[in-house]
């Protein structure tokens, strides 16, 4: 094949992906860029959650208390989130399993609690809200048992949509920095198409190959067994109704075990009869209570697989403020490209339909 014949097949590759997933793509890639600071976006959309009085922190059993209070008969306590610096105190419960069990996690319900005064300033559904829905069309596109894979999918036809559209962005005569010229083309939004795509063509490939990798981790791990199906059946692990040891009596374990401000606690349950408390700071340290014995054993923080370097790196968790913008503008640029890809089409169907009336009007003369 000649260069100019794989120049048009790739570009009836590139043309062909992007108008069959632009409806797809656009809510895919705005959602993910929102997503990059979805906490700051939590304050915006629900700000009462964050209107505290004071930093000070009291008796944690007080924290239970008033979140059991402001919660139904059936909920049991699973996690207790104190704050770092100016925030709310969060109780995180799960409902006691009724009738048939269901196959995900099942829904939390978070209370966000006053620090100084126990008072309740919110209560809400993990299922529920703005940012709850993002995070579903961004994972799964709404769609049930098959959108994660549709999503999936959706990635690698973008990293075939990179390859090929920097291959057409590359100029055809002359040096490849002719490509950076703003006026290729007469049109603006041909020249936004061949400049933002240019630009955004790498972090796209990027954020596309960790899409993919989270969607089918069994695949780009080697047919190995994923590491989220143990985390998954941890998720649906009940919390005990009546633990052996109190909350105070494992927060006083884990303190001996291993100095430092306490950052969470989390209920033995069913599955594991033990208390974890984390420890506040970026290292993750956790201590291990047994709910039995009252044994505590400190852990050294958890070694980061590929799989959560894969997610790290998708969702911009702990990699600065360069990069989560990188991903914010990856997510808004397809965007742009979708819309300026399908009017570029457009126009050109239509002075290739007058060029063939032309044409055959000139025939019939």
């Amino acid at each position: 094949m000649t260069k100019i014949g794989m120049r048009k097949a790739w570009f009836q590759v590139h043309k062909w992906i992007g108008l069959s997933l632009a409806i797809l793509i656009i809510p895919l890639c705005v959602t993910g860029a929102a997503l990059v600071w979805d906490e700051a976006l939590d304050h915006s959309l629900n700000p009462q959650r964050y209107a505290v009085s004071g930093q000070q922190t009291i008796d944690p059993q007080l924290y239970v208390q008033a979140a059991k209070a402001a919660l139904g008969p059936d909920d049991r306590i699973s996690t207790l989130t104190l704050p770092e610096g100016d925030g709310p105190v969060i109780v995180a419960t799960i409902p006691a399993a009724k009738g048939k069990p269901q196959a995900g996690p099942p829904s939390r319900t978070n209370v966000w609690l006053d620090p100084p005064t126990t008072r309740v300033l919110d209560k809400a559904s993990s299922a529920s809200g703005a940012i709850r829905v993002m995070h579903q069309i961004h994972g799964t596109m709404l769609i049930p048992v098959w959108g994660r894979s549709i999503v999936g999918w959706i990635g690698v036809a973008m990293l075939f949509s990179c390859f090929t559209g920097l291959w057409l962005w590359w100029p055809t005569v002359g040096k490849w920095v002719r490509g950076l010229r703003w006026r290729r083309h007469r049109n603006l939004d041909t020249n936004l198409h061949h400049l933002f795509g240019f630009w955004i063509a790498l972090p796209l490939f990027v954020l596309s190959l960790t899409g993919a990798w989270i969607s089918f981790p069994a695949f780009f791990g080697g047919g190995q067994r994923a590491p989220g199906a143990d985390r998954a059946a941890m998720a649906r692990a009940k919390p005990l109704a009546a633990p052996a040891i109190t909350l105070d009596s494992a927060m006083a374990a884990a303190q001996l075990a291993s100095p430092g401000d306490i950052k969470s606690v989390g209920w033995p349950t069913d599955l594991k009869a033990e208390w974890t408390v984390t420890l506040a700071g970026g290292a993750g340290r956790q201590v291990k209570i047994d709910d039995v014995t009252g044994a505590a054993k400190a852990s050294p923080p958890p070694k980061e697989d590929t799989a959560r370097l894969m997610r790290r790196i998708h969702d911009g968790t702990r990699m600065g403020f360069v990069w989560q913008l990188i991903i914010f503008l990856g997510g808004m640029l397809p965007a742009i490209l979708g819309v300026t890809g399908v009017i570029m089409w457009w126009r050109a169907r239509s002075w290739k339909a007058e060029l063939a009336a032309k044409q055959k009007a000139r025939a019939a003369t």
